[in-house]
């Protein structure tokens, strides 16, 4: 049983009425633009080729108004349990589930952005306490990065990748967990590699959605998929990556209007659920409204628009391209990711890749989109990350 420290505290989400009656008189105030004018609005794609078409965002804006319960998320939150400890100096919030399976792993999972730690609340229990005996179970913990939802936000400069990965390792030890596995996608992913790499007596072995290359890679020796995948990347960081670029260079000024108008912000964020999404339309094909304004309204109260951005200035492009994760990896590229890695070219950092899966469905936020789908396979990928573990350490011991 792990040893309790007396800095981490039990904490609880619960936003005053004011705040969520001023939510409501903003929305029903807002100042909207004229419709976009993009030819033939009939469904599919080139709807939203000029960004959140108007008829689907004033159809969100008033389910929020008027449908979303924001308590509903309150409550699930506190169901799984929710703490808060000092990590650097800087709070950070956290939903721990423990699993009531003796054999049970440790597990930290990483959002990105523009996630948070509502892309991970459907999906903690089965991980817990998997119906299927069978299945290994983890202890769950699912941090809220620095600038994100309740976790603090950074006054000065520093909290990039490479420390936050350093504060999980942290996180994990006041949990009395010294070895864990660990997943993420997005800025999770890129966390996750890091973990890997810069703490392999800590991390047992990671599951990601995000398989970063090191640079300078040639596409000779690549099936045609591959090459696809590789050009799809490339098309993607050199035309539909404004946002990023925004972030990265200016996050405070992105952030005045993202603070202040919940519209301006569900615009901003409902986008990239859309365009990342593996669906043809629309982002509510395969992810409910209220999963998606669950993690709008988290970022609404918590005033985090701005903070969230900052991990774009610290981080954008920073992975290290010495970085090689030799400790046991387990990858899957969904087809519809905004980034996907060739194995071959992912090879060269994740030296020793256990697994490796490209499902046929699925986008970049796949705990929300195919959640049954994702804990089996992360379910599954971990399992051959700790067996490969065993095998490691076995050798290790024998040599």
């Amino acid at each position: 049983m792990p040893r309790p420290i007396s800095d981490v505290q039990a904490f609880e989400a619960h936003a005053t009425d004011a705040d969520l009656d001023d939510l409501r008189v903003r929305l029903a105030t807002a100042r909207l633009p004229e419709a976009e004018t993009v030819h033939g609005a009939v469904p599919g794609s080139r709807r939203w080729a000029q960004g959140v078409p108007l008829a689907d965002l004033v159809d969100v804006v008033h389910y929020w108004r008027t449908g979303y319960d924001w308590r509903s998320f309150e409550e699930r939150l506190d169901r799984i349990g929710q703490f808060h400890t000092i990590i650097e100096g800087l709070g950070i919030h956290f939903l721990h589930r423990r699993s009531a399976r003796a054999d049970a792993t440790p597990l930290i999972l990483t959002h990105g952005w523009p996630g948070s730690i509502a892309e991970f609340t459907d999906v903690v229990e089965e991980l817990a306490d998997p119906k299927d005996a069978d299945a290994p179970a983890f202890h769950v913990v699912v941090p809220s990065l620095p600038g994100f939802g309740y976790s603090e936000k950074p006054a000065t400069i520093g909290w990039g990748t490479e420390k936050i990965a350093g504060a999980w390792v942290a996180l994990m030890g006041k949990l009395g967990y010294g070895k864990f596995v660990a997943h993420g996608g997005d800025w999770g992913g890129n966390i996750t590699t890091v973990l890997g790499g810069r703490f392999p007596a800590h991390v047992l072995g990671i599951h990601t959605t995000f398989a970063e290359a090191p640079p300078g890679l040639t596409m000779d020796g690549l099936t045609s998929v591959e090459r696809q995948w590789a050009e799809e990347t490339r098309e993607f960081w050199h035309h539909r990556a404004a946002y990023a670029k925004q972030q990265a260079t200016r996050p405070q000024t992105i952030g005045y209007s993202l603070v202040d108008s919940p519209v301006g912000l569900l615009a901003w964020l409902l986008d990239k659920f859309a365009e990342w999404s593996d669906t043809e339309d629309s982002p509510f094909e395969t992810i409910s409204r209220d999963r998606i304004l669950d993690d709008v309204t988290l970022y609404w109260l918590t005033r985090s628009g701005a903070s969230s951005a900052r991990i774009y200035y610290e981080s954008h492009n920073s992975l290290d391209p010495e970085l090689r994760v030799d400790i046991p990896s387990a990858i899957t590229m969904y087809p519809r990711d905004i980034e996907k890695s060739p194995r071959p070219w992912a090879q060269e950092r994740y030296r020793q890749i256990v697994r490796w899966r490209s499902p046929e469905t699925g986008g970049h936020f796949p705990s929300l989109e195919v959640p049954e789908y994702f804990v089996k396979d992360l379910q599954e990928g971990l399992a051959a990350v700790l067996a490969a573990r065993v095998c490691y350490e076995s050798g290790s011991r024998s040599r």
